[in-house]
Order: C-alpha cells, then sequence, then structure tokens
C-alpha cells in the first residue's frame, strides 16, 4: 500500500483522473465532484507526475486519453466499482428490517396480500416492501432482495427456486357464465367474450398459444378487451366481462372463495414455471433469508 501511495498521491486524484476520464472533461469532472476545474487539472498533473507518463491529449476545449491512460482507466474505473459494489453488499446486508421482493402486480395482489398477515404474524419485525414492475429488472442495479419471474429457472446470474408450475385454465365470473351456454369444450370455448393480457415488456402466452395447446384452431380477430396488467385482467374478469387466463397459483384462492368459476381444463406446457432469484454474487441479509424460507414454504 505504501507503494501506492507514492503512485497515486492521495485518493481524491485518483477520483478526479476517474471522472475526468469517464467524462472526457475536466469541467464536467469538476462539476460532479463538486471542486473547481483547475483543481481537476492538478490532481490529474500530480498522478501523471508521480507515474511518469501523460494520461491525457490536451486539446483546445477538449481532452482525450492516450493509450496508457486508456489501460489506467480501465484499471481504475474496475477497481473503483469493485469497491463500490463491496460497500454497497455490505449496507445491504445490514441494512435493516426491510425485505423488498420484487413481482409482478399480478404476484403481489392475488398471491402475496391474502398471505401478509401470516408473515407478519410469523416474522413481525422484518418490513416487506413489494416493488411491482411491468418488466424484469436487475436487482443487483436497484438493490432488490428477491424477485418472482416466469421462466424456465435458469437465468444468468441468479439463483432460482421453483415456487409453481405454469398451469392454465379459462376463468370467469359466476355472472358471466349464467348468461351463456356454457362451453363443454375447448372448440366451445372459442365463441366466448375475452379478456386478453398484453403486457409490454413480458413475454407472456395468449389465448391464441392456449388453443393450440388444446389442439384447436383459434383466430384473434382483435376484439374483447384488452389488457396490460393481470392484476387488471381478473379484476375484469371478476366484474364479468368475460373469460380471462387463469394461472392456477394464483386464481384457486378466488375460486374457492366463489368469485372466479374455473370453466374446463386444459393441457399447456411450455417448459415454463415460476421462481423466486436471488443474485449469486451478493448474499441475503437474514430478514432477507427468512423471506426466502417463507416462501419455499407457501409454494409447497
Amino acid at each position: 500500500m505504501l507503494e501506492l501511495i507514492k503512485r497515486i498521491q492521495s485518493p481524491s486524484a485518483l477520483f478526479a483522473f476517474e471522472a475526468a476520464a469517464r467524462h472526457l472533461s475536466f469541467t464536467r469532472a469538476a462539476a460532479e465532484l463538486n471542486v473547481s476545474q483547475p483543481a481537476i487539472s492538478l490532481s490529474v498533473k500530480k498522478i501523471e507526475t508521480a507515474l511518469g507518463a501523460t494520461l491525457f491529449e490536451r486539446r483546445h476545449r477538449a481532452i482525450r486519453l492516450t493509450e496508457i491512460g486508456e489501460r489506467f482507466y480501465t484499471d481504475v474505473s474496475f477497481g473503483l466499482m469493485h469497491i463500490l459494489r463491496s460497500a454497497e453488499g455490505i449496507a445491504f446486508q445490514l441494512g435493516g428490517r426491510h425485505v423488498t421482493l420484487s413481482c409482478s402486480t399480478g404476484f403481489a395482489h392475488y398471491w402475496m396480500v391474502p398471505r401478509l398477515a401470516g408473515f407478519k404474524t410469523q416474522y413481525p419485525d422484518i418490513d416487506i416492501r413489494l416493488q411491482t414492475t411491468d418488466r424484469d429488472i436487475d436487482l443487483a442495479e436497484e438493490s432488490v432482495s428477491l424477485a418472482v419471474r416466469r421462466g424456465t429457472g435458469m437465468w444468468n446470474g441468479y439463483n432460482a427456486y421453483f415456487l409453481s408450475e405454469e398451469r392454465i385454465y379459462p376463468v370467469c365470473s359466476p355472472a358471466f357464465l349464467e348468461g351463456i351456454v356454457p362451453p363443454r369444450s375447448p372448440a366451445e370455448l372459442t365463441s366466448c367474450k375475452f379478456i386478453h393480457l398484453e403486457e409490454p415488456f413480458r413475454l407472456r402466452p395468449k389465448w391464441s398459444d392456449w388453443f393450440q395447446a388444446q389442439g384447436v384452431d383459434f383466430h384473434d380477430d382483435g376484439g374483447g378487451l384488452r389488457l396490460n396488467d393481470y392484476a387488471l385482467v381478473i379484476q375484469a374478469a371478476i366484474a364479468g366481462e368475460g373469460v380471462a387466463f387463469g394461472w392456477h397459483h394464483l386464481v384457486s384462492r378466488l375460486i374457492d372463495q366463489g368469485l372466479l368459476v374455473k370453466m374446463m381444463d386444459g393441457n399447456y406446457d411450455r417448459g415454463m414455471g415460476f421462481y423466486v432469484i436471488w443474485s449469486k454474487t451478493r448474499d441475503l441479509s437474514p430478514q432477507a433469508s427468512r423471506l426466502l424460507d417463507w416462501l419455499k414454504k407457501e409454494s409447497a
């Protein structure tokens, strides 16, 4: 470390170089670090003197990295980012009693919320923060402990635990079913009014996919009610607006409560399921570990 101190002079000079190299501007680096532009220039000059190498080519109102500067910047930025991630990981692991779970609004409304009272009884010292999102986020960048995702169970950089198979069947409200001749087969179901899920950022099965799995030709004519959120789809089905996809792990309680009716079974296997995932590069906090254990028990 003494040799490093001799080479670099001071940590602030290293920060000044990294910011200047990233922005390719002493002025913007100064604004970011809340110092003067001459201070950035002086810090960079000190490092160049200590290293005995020119790191920047100074031009009229512009700078660019030399070949040596490029190499040095790559190592410096990697090292500082590694330190930042380590510091964030420590703060994350020791950072209080709350745990963030990222999931769809459908999972939040129809799987988590009905079970929250039981979780709070078992773990009164843990606060769950449900982060509902319409896309799959990077857990490390968002400082999120756990997430629920639909997929095959293989995500680069993540551990995954299987929560539920993807079991889909058509559902509707009891009132809607009373107003039609109950279909006895998937082929007869095609004449019903459908509620369509059209999520903008996640790949989700469509009615045509479900009917294809039943061996039935179905043409989507663009009609019916179309919504971009599954929680809204279920609310519309309960209100009697039509027939909706029923993911079993989300609608089974609503069927037991009499709010929805399962119209028929249907085989649908695309090798997908629902999983809880967490980063391989960041240890879970004790609170997050307990939430994960609880999710495993509830899914079983």
